[in-house]
């Protein structure tokens, strides 16, 4: 690759370098963030960023730091807290879709998760295990075995779709339509353009799910939608807003970083046959494996925007009263003071369960986290239990990775492979 990131070797960046490429999102920076974060983490920890969209912020990239920050309530996901910033960043569109458990703060998260949980329950989630099975099934029966393809749009991306999809009670035939909205979310940018896209898919995904709530409150169904439209709590059920909006962040949170994970894992398995070949050995070697996946390369590369409530001093910074705050989930994950050789894969790593942050910490914690351990665990087993033989259909080096110009998500463009070089 020419990219000036590509490897993770490439000569060190210097501070000024790192913060600009951090601020501006370059391709660059987006193909590859590691070398970026790896020289922040050294000089600046809690570094102050210029981004496109003009409001000030600042980057954590330590562990340390990533972990208390996650849990600092000083630092608000209640993004009305912020409306200015939030405006100058999505424009209005979106904050109709914000009203949720994920951009609130207690006491109005902790009834909203309250709900939440009582709904979307482990026993449920366990529940789905033969239907996950089922659908994995059917998508690598629909694979070519022999050619090369794109794994994503095939098999990563259907699954955790399909998945979640019914978990809420998504129709099957309207689940291709929501995907494809979903999809120009995830993949917007800033700029005019990108951001008259971002509000027309967001537009289309909210109507949509308006009625697909009108929907479930007059036909109830066995579904998790149905369970909210009907929940009930000790403070009342979700408004209409919090339900529409609590529909459409399980819905795209529930597949999209569900996806790139998948493809994640493939990827680095197969680009390091001795790893592939220790995390097969067994479902406990699996299990394990698919933690350390989550570490080394998390599909989730920084949470979503905090701001601050007051003034916060930081590793001798001071993050000011209003400012935003992102956390780096991938630059944490490779702090060389909390993880050993931090660059290399090790399927073996003990203990990385209880340390990585790939689904937050504290009162945020992912509530989908079981769910998508579930996801990765068949999807993996069966694809590489399926096709032992599984190769990539290009070098490694070659992977094409997401240079959209907001760190969000970190997956592959593309995964070509072949199922079955014989």
């Amino acid at each position: 690759m020419t990219q000036a990131f590509a490897s993770e070797e490439s000569e060190a960046l210097s501070p000024e370098e790192a913060a600009a490429a951090a601020s501006a999102c370059s391709r660059e920076f987006r193909a590859n963030p590691h070398p970026v974060y790896a020289a922040l983490r050294e000089t600046a920890p809690v570094c102050p960023l210029s981004p496109p969209h003009g409001v000030e912020t600042y980057l954590i990239t330590r562990y340390d730091d990533a972990r208390a920050a996650l849990a600092d309530p000083r630092l608000s996901k209640d993004m009305y807290g912020a409306i200015d910033a939030y405006h100058r960043i999505f424009g209005d569109s979106s904050i109709a879709l914000d009203d949720n458990m994920l951009f609130s703060d207690p006491p109005k998260h902790t009834r909203l998760r309250r709900i939440v949980g009582s709904t979307f329950t482990p026993k449920r989630v366990e529940s789905l295990r033969s239907r996950v099975q089922q659908i994995t099934d059917e998508l690598l029966d629909q694979c070519p075995a022999s050619g090369p393809f794109n794994l994503l749009p095939e098999f990563c991306f259907p699954l955790p779709l399909h998945v979640i999809c019914e978990l809420l009670g998504v129709p099957e035939n309207e689940r291709k339509q929501a995907q494809e909205w979903s999809a120009t979310v995830a993949q917007t940018g800033f700029g005019p353009e990108a951001r008259k896209k971002l509000e027309i898919a967001e537009g289309n995904l909210r109507d949509y799910l308006v009625d697909l709530c009108a929907r479930k409150r007059k036909e109830p169904d066995s579904g998790l939608l149905s369970a909210l439209v009907t929940a009930q709590d000790v403070d009342g059920a979700l408004t209409d807003h919090e339900l529409v909006s609590t529909a459409w962040v399980l819905l795209f949170a529930g597949h999209k970083s569900t996806a790139y994970q998948i493809g994640n894992a493939v990827y680095h398995l197969l680009a390091q046959p001795e790893q592939k070949q220790l995390a097969l050995r067994d479902e406990t070697a699996m299990t394990a494996a698919i933690e350390e996946i989550f570490r080394f390369e998390t599909s989730v590369e920084n949470s979503t925007f905090r701001h601050a409530t007051e003034d916060i001093v930081m590793r001798d910074t001071l993050i000011p009263k209003g400012a935003l705050v992102q956390i780096s989930i991938t630059g944490a994950h490779r702090d060389p003071e909390a993880f050993a050789d931090p660059d290399r894969l090790d399927v073996t790593r003990p203990n990385v369960q209880a340390t990585h942050i790939a689904f937050g910490v504290g009162p945020h914690y992912c509530i989908g986290a079981p769910l998508a351990r579930l996801e990765m665990q068949i999807a993996l087993t069966t694809l590489f239990g399926r096709y032992p033989r599984m190769a990539l259909a290009g070098a490694p080096e070659d992977a094409r990775w997401l240079t959209v110009p907001f760190p969000a998500f970190r997956g592959l463009a593309e995964l070509p492979v072949v199922l079955d070089p014989s």
